[in-house]
């Protein structure tokens, strides 16, 4: 654990899976003297507040950044600007704001052009989550263990910049430092094609007029089932990812689309060897994101049943 990390106030901007996980890590944390959490949806907000994750709530998102140390913006991509634009006029100098997306590039363009020079840009993302979403969703070890990637632009606050790594150390995570179009490349291929993929498949699953839709159902455990998993996370942040990266994922969806085409010669003309070699590179490749520690070595792909 690093050192003791505190900020008299924190704003979360979005009570979903990731903002209100953000708000029960710094909890337990103990990070903020106060921490207000708001979402514009007042049923999300009205969950929220039912939970007590955080000492205050409000619909108003600038009504929450006000006198904020650090405010942390986890709303879908899509939205970034409607937020910066909403506190912008409240920001104090010295300011933190940061986000929890996918996609970093694109957060540097929807809010830079719109904040107080006075204020410090740090767009940040925890690679965490679940399929699941809203409020209650959300858990405060969500980010034990895993790695959240901070981009920092040209010229940052250092001071800024030490004391949101050690919120972020503070609330379970390892921190790695990447310039934002580095970080929208990785995680082209590590998470949003593969997301694609899954979208996919499933859409062409149940399209298919040969084999029924109950079927398809009936018969998921075959290799289906583990694809609808990501398949059925929050559609609106997909999609702001998918518009919001899309020179990467386009990028990484060229080289995909090339490797799968020597995979459709290799299964036409029979060639074993070739078949072999990949699935054994593959399999390799799940050894070692075991020995990272980024999953879990249990039967099923880590699903716990009950006796």
């Amino acid at each position: 654990m690093t050192d003791k990390v505190h900020f008299d106030r924190i704003a979360i901007i979005g009570a979903g899976l990731i903002g209100s996980s953000v708000a029960r890590a710094v909890m337990r944390a103990g990070a903020a003297g106060t921490l207000v959490v708001s979402d514009r949806d007042e049923a999300v907000l009205s969950e929220a507040e039912k939970l007590g994750f955080a000492h205050e709530f409000t619909v108003n998102a600038r009504e929450a950044a006000q006198d904020a140390d650090l405010v942390v913006i986890a709303v879908p991509v899509g939205a970034m600007a409607s937020v910066g634009v909403t506190i912008a006029p409240v920001l104090k100098a010295g300011a933190i704001v940061t986000d929890v997306g996918s996609v970093k590039e694109g957060v540097f363009k929807a809010l830079e052009p719109l904040l107080p020079g006075n204020v410090h840009l740090i767009p940040g993302h925890p690679v965490a989550g679940t399929e699941q979403s809203g409020p209650s969703a959300g858990f405060a070890s969500l980010f034990d263990g895993r790695w959240c990637i901070i981009t920092p632009p040209q010229g940052v606050d250092e001071g800024a910049l030490e004391k949101l790594t050690k919120l972020w150390e503070a609330m379970g995570s390892k921190v790695e430092i990447m310039t934002a179009q580095h970080h929208d490349l990785v995680l082209a291929i590590t998470s949003h094609v593969p997301h694609l993929i899954a979208y996919n498949i499933v859409g062409t699953a149940s399209d298919l007029e040969e084999v029924t839709r109950s079927e398809v159902i009936k018969y998921s455990a075959g290799g289906f089932r583990d694809f609808t998993r990501i398949a059925a996370s929050d559609p609106t942040m997909w999609r702001d990812v998918f518009l919001n990266n899309k020179d990467a994922v386009l990028e990484m969806l060229g080289r995909f689309s090339e490797d799968l085409t020597a995979l459709q010669r290799a299964i036409r003309w029979g060639d074993g060897d070739a078949l072999f070699d990949l699935f054994t590179r593959t399999r390799d490749i799940r050894r070692r994101i075991i020995d990272a520690g980024q999953d879990e070595e249990a039967a099923d792909f880590g699903r716990h049943h009950e006796e």
